[in-house]
């Protein structure tokens, strides 16, 4: 017997904008159903987010005796105990999982139908038996992740972050395929953790972000013993005794990687397949996203995206801000716009590097010679001299008149000393705001109030200051 329900909402996907939008909008009075086939809570709950964050959080603990003596110290080198770190890792999961449950969603009154999807018309979807008709639809699919076409991957075992979290045993020799911020993330906490890493890139270690912050990390992965191929291609996979072989070229010249395990992290696939989406009038683009307008409506105008499949950012923070778009528009009739220049990005190695907004060559490609870059570095910051953690910088681009384009930060907390700069970029504030506050001593922050301050330095220590300090002087 076939079940029709007809809700204010229905949202495709339990993920992070899924949930945010179910929660929000069933709170607001809306009549909400919930899809969701796989497990709830989505990728950043069970293979992202918090298990890596977790894994790194073990991998940083296992470097404490390693670091102890600069601050003389001496301590027994740590014994990883990799089947308690995957009980780690998976008891910070089920900690959090009750604020993602089934149980918790229909307490708030959300009907969730755990079942796979699929549009029968533009104004149906069909869940097991369920035949769902709303007002509105939100497709919040989310994404997993990419497998490059690598001649022999078929034949080969491999990890992505939704497997990389089941091992029970530490790998001897981890090859990661991806420098970016999973690859790079992952290979950092398993060398923390005692094994051996190689990370093969085709083109630079995180390529997104300022090569003078992707600097600081490459010189602590060289320390922390991480073999990094940069600019290099892989020309094949296969299995070699119980591990697995990695063939690379690099500068015309081939190599033959070993290792134990190899870990994809070579980017992300949006989840639509199955839907059914040419019945419901919904276009995708030439990559296999979905077709959204800035109201993050598809071409279906009943059916809205949030979170990867809407082809912004793919972060968990961007998916809680779709959701607040999606809700205002599809509940309200607002016409709110989702922008994303300033979105911020971290990724949580040691050290972090954090940015929001444009960096110093998107920026001077938009005004010009008008740009103005503010570094100050970490190694003149009383606080990191006292923790003995001086490696990295900060740097804020703005324009002739201050106001803040930008900023980069790699170093000690990065991801939390970017707040302040993605308030200055999302209000278009100037630096003065930054360089007159008053900050608390000694701290991280203040390289924020120090970098914010040079922009007045060539001004404030100018002859014609002193000029102007001698002639009062004179009038007493």
């Amino acid at each position: 017997m076939t079940e029709t329900l007809t809700p204010d909402l229905c949202v495709i996907g339990a993920g992070s904008a899924g949930l945010a939008v179910a929660a929000g909008a069933q709170q607001m009075g809306a009549d909400t159903v919930l899809v969701e086939r796989g497990k709830m809570g989505g990728d950043c709950l069970n293979t992202g987010c918090v298990p890596s964050k977790a894994l790194l959080a073990a991998g940083k603990a296992a470097q404490l005796d390693r670091l102890a003596a600069k601050y003389g110290l001496t301590t027994d080198a740590p014994q990883v105990d990799f089947a308690a770190v995957h009980r780690h890792v998976h008891d910070v999961i089920a900690s959090i999982a009750p604020h993602d449950s089934v149980a918790r969603f229909e307490g708030l009154g959300v009907r969730v139908v755990q079942a796979h999807g699929a549009f029968e018309d533009p104004r149906t979807l069909t869940a097991d038996g369920v035949r769902i008709r709303p007002r509105r639809f939100v497709l919040a699919t989310g994404s997993t992740a990419a497998v490059p076409p690598i001649p022999g991957i078929d034949k080969t075992p491999y990890l992505t972050n939704e497997t990389v979290f089941d091992l029970t045993e530490r790998p001897d020799h981890l090859i990661v395929i991806g420098g970016g911020p999973i690859g790079t993330e992952l290979g950092q906490a398993f060398a923390h953790l005692g094994s051996r890493v190689s990370i093969v890139e085709m083109a630079s270690l995180l390529p997104r972000d300022d090569p003078d912050m992707v600097a600081v990390l490459r010189a602590q992965l060289h320390a922390d013993g991480l073999a990094l191929y940069e600019s290099t291609q892989v020309t094949g996979v296969s299995p070699e005794g119980n591990g697995v072989a990695v063939d690379i070229a690099r500068d015309g010249q081939a190599q033959h990687l070993t290792g134990s395990h190899l870990l994809i992290a070579a980017g992300r696939k949006v989840n639509l397949d199955g839907l059914n989406l040419e019945a419901a009038g919904i276009a995708r683009t030439a990559n296999g996203g979905l077709q959204v307008d800035a109201r993050l409506r598809t071409t279906n105008r009943r059916v809205f995206a949030a979170g990867d499949v809407a082809g912004g950012p793919q972060f968990t923070h961007v998916a809680g801000y779709h959701a607040g778009i999606v809700i205002k528009n599809a509940l309200f009739r607002l016409p709110a716009k989702a922008d994303h220049g300033s979105v911020p990005q971290v990724t949580y190695t040691t050290p972090e590097i954090a940015s929001v907004g444009l960096g110093e060559a998107a920026a001077r490609a938009r005004y010009g010679d008008k740009v103005r870059t503010l570094t100050w570095p970490f190694a003149d910051n009383d606080r990191a001299r006292a923790e003995r953690t001086t490696e990295g910088m900060i740097r804020v681009v703005v324009d002739a008149k201050g106001r803040v384009l930008g900023a980069a930060i790699a170093g000690a907390h990065a991801g939390e000393l970017i707040y302040p700069w993605i308030l200055a970029v999302q209000r278009k504030e100037k630096v003065g705001a930054i360089a007159q506050m008053i900050a608390p001593y000694p701290t991280f922050g203040e390289i924020s109030k120090r970098a914010a301050g040079s922009f007045y330095t060539p001004s404030l220590f100018s002859e014609r200051t002193r000029k102007i300090v001698r002639l009062l002087a004179k009038l007493g």
